[in-house]
């Protein structure tokens, strides 16, 4: 019996000591961890039972049960100004499916939702749901109410990542949407109709769905992974990422930016829109695929912005008219128009002319075969591509080339200073030491994104800028930017620093 007990003590011990080192490493490296690390540490701290799926009796209460809580409604306010008299293409295809328009005139309201995928508070939405918005308020489901800045966004595949001042928050765990399979069931949560934390459930309906709503207004966009494309079918997607997951579960406005969860609870895609001719449900949804929004949003939260890699293609998607016009039996595939110089394909060895039918081994119908495999890589990943030529395949590694990207944005704010910076519409990161040197300067925060719209775009302050000072108070890092923006007098923001070339400026902005 003492031996029992012993070895009983021993145990405890031993486990006591071993979580004790768990939270040591996961305080100590936090920072440097993927929304997918921090997840593993969150489940692992917090284990639950796990949640299986039904393929004959269907019971989708434990994963609605597990989801809802990590589901938040996001009330935006913007000025009408903000529009500039003008709407996104998403806004003009589906009016205000992808958010609720409260007000016609004046100061605007619309509504969305998010998925907390961190408990540190960090949250996914649409892009669209917080474009251009001064003020973005989350309400948890137990009712609690933040404020919200964006940490950065990406219109390219319509998601933004926000941050609440906030701990241990309720998350969704982050599944795999390649995994996903056409007619498994689905749920969908968000606040259709203001009507909070509603869950639907349907199946997936299809995969790799391009149906070339981001981005439409920019047909020749070079700012493509794929570079640019003389195709109107391709063209329109240069810009955009696509490669949706259909789904029939009932998503009407107010659910975009809301969760697509399989039946174990795990995030498969972001609902981003639906199909419609009266603004409301009709059987066709749409999500962001979750394996692409990860790269995204860590992309994100650790740079600033989404570093994106090219192939060096342009490219026209085949069918049997364009087959015909080119004079090619090839009806599927993606027929080479001209190779970027310079690029990672022509130094793959691809040539003009040449048909990509494979990628990774996977055989490629559309451009979003293609579009949401290099979307999910860095520059300097490698992808595998078989092409056709001469009617023989042929097998080539590319290695993607770099788009221009930037560095990290991090921290928290205060509720007043979320407004504020949000209006500024900017991410930044404190300089290096090559930058103090280039700039002359001791300390500072370059910008490493600049969203439209927004008085940083307004007053034409560039990605790689430096801010040195705001209301004369020196800046060294985002947290100094938080509290200076509120140091405002008479609702004027004075931000010095030095434009790119090395330029000073000095810019008063009105922002009360």
């Amino acid at each position: 019996m003492k031996k029992f007990g012993l070895t009983l003590l021993t145990a405890f011990v031993g486990g006591a000591m071993a979580l004790g080192t768990y939270k040591v490493f996961e305080n100590k490296y936090a920072d440097n961890m993927s929304f997918e690390d921090k997840q593993k540490v969150y489940f692992t701290s917090n284990p639950s039972a796990p949640i299986t799926s039904s393929a004959g009796e269907v019971d989708f209460t434990q994963a609605a049960a597990a989801v809802t809580p990590a589901v938040v409604y996001i009330r935006v306010t913007y000025s009408s100004s903000a529009e500039n008299g003008e709407q996104s293409e998403l806004q003009r295809m589906f009016g205000d499916m992808f958010g609720q328009q409260m007000r016609p005139q004046g100061v605007q309201q619309a509504s969305g939702s998010g998925v907390i995928i961190s408990p540190d508070g960090y949250i996914v939405t649409n892009n669209h749901v917080v474009d251009k918005a001064d003020k973005i308020t989350v309400n948890t489901n137990d009712h609690r109410t933040f404020q919200a800045k964006v940490i950065g966004t990406d219109p390219n595949t319509d998601l933004a990542l926000l941050k609440i001042d906030a701990t241990n928050m309720p998350i969704v765990k982050l599944g795999n949407s390649d995994e996903a399979k056409v007619g498994e069931w689905v749920l969908a949560v968000g606040n259709p109709f203001n009507l909070t934390s509603t869950v639907t459930a349907g199946i997936i309906s299809a995969k790799g769905r391009n149906i070339g709503i981001i981005g439409n207004e920019d047909n020749q966009d070079q700012n493509s992974p794929f570079g640019p494309s003389d195709n109107p079918q391709t063209q329109r997607v240069n810009k955009a990422i696509e490669s949706f997951i259909q789904t029939d579960a009932a998503i009407n406005p107010g659910n975009s930016g809301g969760a697509l969860v399989n039946t174990r609870g795990e995030l498969i895609g972001i609902n981003s829109a639906i199909a419609s001719q009266t603004g409301s449900y009709v059987g066709y949804g749409f999500a962001i695929p979750i394996n692409l929004a990860k790269k995204v949003l860590n992309d994100i939260e650790r740079f600033g912005a989404v570093k994106r890699g090219f192939v060096g293609v342009s490219f026209t998607e085949l069918n049997p008219d364009v087959a015909a016009d080119l004079k090619i039996s090839n009806t599927t595939g993606l027929y080479v128009k001209a190779i970027v110089p310079g690029g990672g394909a022509e130094e793959a060895g691809i040539h003009a002319g040449d048909i990509i039918d494979k990628v990774e081994g996977n055989p490629v119908y559309e451009s979003s075969d293609l579009q949401e495999r290099v979307g999910e890589l860095q520059p300097g990943d490698k992808v595998h591509l078989s092409v056709l030529r001469d009617g023989e395949e042929k097998n080539f590694t590319v290695t993607l080339k770099a788009d221009a990207a930037a560095p990290r944005v991090a921290g928290t704010t205060s509720k007043s200073a979320a407004e504020l910076f949000n209006k500024l519409g900017a991410s930044f990161m404190p300089i290096n030491k090559e930058q103090k040197g280039q700039f002359h300067v001791n300390s500072g925060v370059v910008v490493t994104q600049v969203r439209p719209g927004r008085l940083f775009d307004d007053t034409q302050i560039p990605v790689g800028s430096v801010i040195t000072s705001i209301n004369r108070h020196p800046i060294g890092n985002t947290a100094d930017m938080d509290s200076a923006i509120t140091n405002t007098r008479n609702g004027l923001l004075v931000i010095s620093g030095f434009y790119p070339d090395g330029t000073s400026f000095s810019n008063t902005f009105q922002v009360q």
